[in-house]
């Protein structure tokens, strides 16, 4: 075709946008709400200097249970555009632009300098140990089964016919507790051979 004329997969005349092209666009998109994310809990849980810094503690292992989750859900069945989008958008964007081992190593690192040793020590022990069993819990979040929804099962009038009448619009509507009263006028089979 000429220049300028419409091909398949262009718009007006434009080749269509090169698909390697949305990564890097779902990357950033997703860092730019993870980091905002981060800010507002970093904003939130501020931590006094020389103690424990629970924001960074909070958001590593959350960040390591939705990591955990994602990587669960993502190799649930066959792999697919959409799902290589979700990880780069949700995986590789905002929980790696959540999650901080920088901010973690220089945290620790001025705890020690600080001389609060017993402070680093357990903040680097429950950051790994933490994170380890938060990503689990993630993982094993994905493989619990799904929570049954409740099911409207149909009445049945000869079986319980108050909660029949009770449950029919008519019933509702006239406040009726009687199954006779919903609709007087209908007659009820009977099994054969009952009286």
């Amino acid at each position: 075709m000429a220049d300028g004329q419409a091909t398949p997969g262009s718009c007006f005349g434009r080749p269509a946008l090169d698909r390697r092209a949305l990564v890097p666009a779902l990357v950033a998109v997703g860092g730019f709400f993870g980091a905002a994310a981060r800010e507002a809990v970093e904003q939130t849980l501020p931590t006094p200097a020389g103690s424990l810094p629970v924001a960074t503690l909070a958001i590593n292992c959350s960040g390591a249970y939705l990591l955990g989750l994602l990587l669960a859900v993502l190799l649930k069945g066959a792999q697919s555009p959409a799902r290589r989008r979700l990880q780069m958008l949700v995986g590789t964007g905002f929980l790696g632009a959540f999650t901080t081992y920088s901010t973690f190593a220089v945290e620790a690192d001025l705890l020690v300098r600080a001389n609060r040793l017993g402070t680093a020590a357990l903040y680097v022990a429950v950051t790994a140990v933490g994170g380890l069993i938060a990503a689990l819990a993630g993982i094993a979040s994905a493989a619990l089964p799904a929570r049954p929804r409740p099911v409207a099962l149909p009445l049945d009038p000869d079986v319980d016919p108050v909660i029949a009448a009770l449950a029919s619009p008519e019933a509702a509507s006239s406040g009726a507790a009687d199954p006779g009263a919903a609709d007087p006028g209908a007659e009820r089979s009977k099994p054969e051979g009952a009286s």
